[in-house]
């Protein structure tokens, strides 16, 4: 990680896009001040499971996967974050280390907000409070949606329904088709809580039949209405 990015809080656009969107104007010119940003190269780390949880962090653009080692040592993916997401709250919220990690997935600048700082204007904000237990509420949602659907969904449909979540995140590339993110065979396999194996056999499946476009790690989607079908999805999130 490398500290030769510093954008300036009072004129970025994606702070309109995260938590803060709500700041007061001397509220922002403090954030500005004791705030640091950071430029990370794709792989690298931003917070370690497991570590003390001192700060929580702000992405000011780039891709990031957030993940989990299960008991047998596996990396399980369990949310993908963008541009304006905040990362690391929770932890510093309950007071325990990070219960997950953060990687960048590609290069991404990264703004990082001391713990005392966070709480402070937890604290004196109720705008920032509300938008805070807003994400919370979200996290809760995706996290029982999750839970059903390991239990419940069979892993094409799981497959599928992940490449949703995919373009939902991160949307398309200039075409229009092609997913706006490069996720290795394995990484695809890890949101899903499956074996790469499988992964790869279900996603040539999806080419065989025109579903889907594979070059590399490009995954182009060549009939949305067909792959929102397979993932069997009723309430039209997609």
């Amino acid at each position: 990680m490398s500290d030769n990015h510093n954008p300036n809080c009072q004129h970025c656009s994606v702070r309109f896009k995260s938590i803060f969107c709500k700041l007061s104007e001397d509220e922002v010119m403090v954030l500005n001040r004791k705030k640091v940003c950071g430029h990370y190269k794709k792989g690298d780390q931003i917070f370690m499971e497991g570590r003390s949880a001192n700060s929580i962090f702000c992405i000011n653009g780039g891709k990031v996967k957030i993940t989990q080692i299960g008991e047998e040592g596996k990396e399980q993916i369990l949310h993908l974050v963008g541009e304006g997401d905040v990362i690391g709250y929770r932890s510093v919220l309950s007071g325990e280390p990070y219960s997950v990690s953060a990687t960048a997935l590609e290069d991404s600048s990264i703004c990082q907000i001391p713990k005392s700082m966070f709480q402070q204007m937890i604290e004196s904000d109720n705008h920032l409070a509300l938008e805070v237990i807003k994400i919370l509420s979200d996290d809760l949602k995706f996290a029982e949606r999750n839970i059903t659907e390991f239990a419940q969904k069979p892993v094409k449909e799981r497959i599928a329904e992940a490449l949703l979540f995919i373009k939902e995140t991160y949307g398309y590339e200039s075409d229009g088709e092609t997913l706006n993110v490069n996720l290795t065979r394995e990484e695809i396999a890890n949101i899903v809580g499956t074996a790469t194996e499988t992964t790869i056999r279900v996603l040539s499946d999806l080419k065989k039949h025109n579903i889907l476009e594979l070059k590399g790690r490009q995954i182009k989607i060549k009939d949305l209405n067909e792959l929102v079908h397979i993932a069997n999805i009723h309430d039209h999130m997609y």
